[in-house]
């Protein structure tokens, strides 16, 4: 298994968010949305994990316009589908046994 699993709470949505071309201010806002405001990524936050994605190939630079710093578009590489959707497993796993013991309880 991957020594970067589990994910953080931050890889997991910027991950989520650049399954298509989407830059670091749409990444913010699309956090924002899916979480219904709970999960506010910084720019620090947000530009530290997108360079460490791109170091390990998670993600990708889709396009860049040279004439604005925001328009840095990402995509989710095949390896960081992969990651992904094993951590999406094994929160799947933790959800599905927290379930079953929920289940054993007596007396609920």
């Amino acid at each position: 298994m991957d020594k970067s699993i589990p994910l953080t709470e931050a890889l997991f949505y910027i991950l989520l968010a650049v399954r298509k071309p989407n830059h670091g201010y749409g990444i913010i806002q699309e956090v924002l949305e899916m979480t219904a405001g709970r999960l506010n990524l910084g720019p620090g936050t947000l530009y530290g994990a997108i360079n460490s994605m791109l170091e390990k190939g998670w993600i990708r630079l889709y396009s860049e316009d040279k004439e604005s710093r925001k328009k840095k578009e990402y995509l989710i590489t095949d390896q960081g589908e992969g990651i992904f959707y094993n951590e999406v497993k094994r929160l799947g796993e933790l959800v599905e046994n927290a379930k079953k013991m929920e289940l054993r309880k007596v007396g609920v």
